[in-house]
């Protein structure tokens, strides 16, 4: 079942584009900085699959742990770990550029308890942005802030699923796949019949530039 702050939507200018941006592989390395987290309590995150919990396992095991464990693991990063996270190579610069000429909001599927950690941790590095936390696929939150700007919108996410509800809830908003880490990228699907892959963030702000017919920056 989707869920979203909808109350917290923030007011979108009606005549400027938008951008709406995923931050877990997007704007954050987020496998990495959980890799860090869970080896203090005495695990280990092995990028064998395009998975979480599957990947993870207690240091020298052999038999991944169940969902309650990592589940309790992933809420406790979100509450105490996350805000460590490092920044996707060329993220911020690229967000700042799109946002002299498009509106920007951040919309990350995390526990209600990341809410202001998460705040935190995107104004520190420069992305201070409106903020929704979300839960399950993204297509209703992104219909409901596009319906907002009669300009173009791009949605840029990690995951297939969250990019195909976009599409079926909002078929006009130009959609992009990038996994910020080489090491995930290598193991991430696509859909490129249906959604624009791009890992590279500088070559990504250059076609969502295009698509929205934003003015490029001056060299």
């Amino acid at each position: 079942m989707q869920t979203a702050n909808h109350s917290s939507h923030p007011r979108i200018d009606p005549a400027r584009p938008l951008v709406i941006v995923d931050v877990d592989e997007v704007l954050g390395l987020f496998m990495l900085g959980f890799a860090r987290f869970v080896a203090e309590h005495g695990y280990e995150l092995r990028l064998e699959r395009f998975a979480l919990f599957q990947n993870l396992y207690r240091q020298g095991e052999t038999q991944a742990v169940d969902m309650e464990t990592g589940r309790n693991l992933f809420n406790e990063f979100f509450r105490i770990g996350a805000e460590e996270m490092e920044t996707a190579p060329h993220a911020v610069e690229s967000l700042a550029i799109l946002s002299g000429g498009a509106s920007v909001v951040i919309l990350t599927n995390a526990p209600d308890h990341a809410r202001a950690p998460r705040a935190r941790w995107l104004a520190r590095h420069g992305m201070d942005y409106p903020l929704i936390i979300n839960e399950g696929p993204k297509g209703g939150a992104v219909a409901a802030l596009a319906a907002q700007t009669s300009g173009p919108v791009a949605f840029i996410d990690d995951l297939i699923p969250n990019l195909d509800s976009a599409a079926q809830a909002a078929p006009h908003v130009h959609r992009f796949q990038l996994v910020a880490d080489p090491r995930l990228a290598k193991l991430a699907p696509s859909a490129p019949d249906r959604h624009a892959r791009i890992d590279h963030w500088p070559t990504l702000r250059g076609e969502i530039t295009r698509v929205l017919g934003l003015s490029p920056p001056a060299p």
